[in-house]
């Protein structure tokens, strides 16, 4: 599930995003940009950076970092995102035949299984978020991940992403708006594993507008994200 811009939640379920200075994110997150070699190089590590509370001590698996061998300017190895089996994130219609636009949907839809995998893992370490985020996007996301730790939450269940519509600005930049049906998607207890089932409302579905940027390496980072629940663009 990608950074809400207000806040998380399933259903009527709401975790608040704001766990800890903004200070503090800005410099934990740029503590993992130094482990991970898919930021681009130009990127001002204070501005593009994060700190989460409490990254040191894990409590998950952690993802290994992308290798560092590639050249700064040649192809980079995507890290992986293994979700558990109650967690599924569905792409519907996310390939338009353009090979830039779908390199771009591509990267996007990595970037939402590495969120969610960083979420399940409690890994606010995970070089995958990083590699995926920059700027104001990096520094929301390791908030975002924060939160679910923070309150002693996880989630389960299947989240449908679908209707994305993709606007290039140039060759390295484009714009991704799709939406997202969380109607199925709940948060659970990390002590009790108990999952919270919350009635599905139009709050329950999520319009998202990003903004992707190319790197040096080929990968498209989202570097904007907004949210809107219950937008009529997205609900039934």
């Amino acid at each position: 599930m990608p950074p809400d811009s207000t806040s998380a939640s399933f259903g009527e379920k709401t975790v608040k995003r704001r766990t800890v200075p903004l200070a503090a994110a800005f410099a934990v997150t740029a503590a993992l940009l130094l482990t991970a070699c898919g930021g681009d190089e130009s990127s001002d590590g204070a501005k593009d950076g994060g700190k989460i509370a409490g990254a040191d001590e894990g409590g998950g698996k952690k993802k290994d970092a992308p290798s560092s061998t590639a050249p700064p300017d040649g192809p980079a190895d995507r890290p992986a995102a293994d979700l558990p089996a109650d967690v599924k994130n569905v792409f519907e219609s996310w390939k338009t035949g353009d090979p830039a636009k779908d390199a771009a949907l591509a990267d996007a839809r990595r970037r939402i299984d590495a969120t969610d995998a960083a979420i399940v893992d409690g890994a606010s370490e995970s070089a995958a978020i990083p590699f995926y985020y920059r700027g104001e996007a990096l520094v929301g996301a390791a908030e975002w991940i924060a939160g679910f730790k923070k309150n002693g939450l996880s989630i389960t269940g299947t989240t449908r992403y679908y209707a994305p519509q993709v606007t290039p600005h140039g060759k390295t930049a484009v714009g991704i708006r799709y939406c997202a049906d969380e109607s199925k998607a709940y948060t659970k207890s990390r002590k009790t594993g108990k999952t919270d089932k919350t009635p599905v409302t139009d709050k329950s579905y999520v319009l998202y507008n990003t903004r992707l940027d190319k790197n040096k390496q080929g990968v498209w980072q989202t570097t904007m994200l907004s949210s809107e629940r219950g937008n009529a663009k997205c609900t039934p």
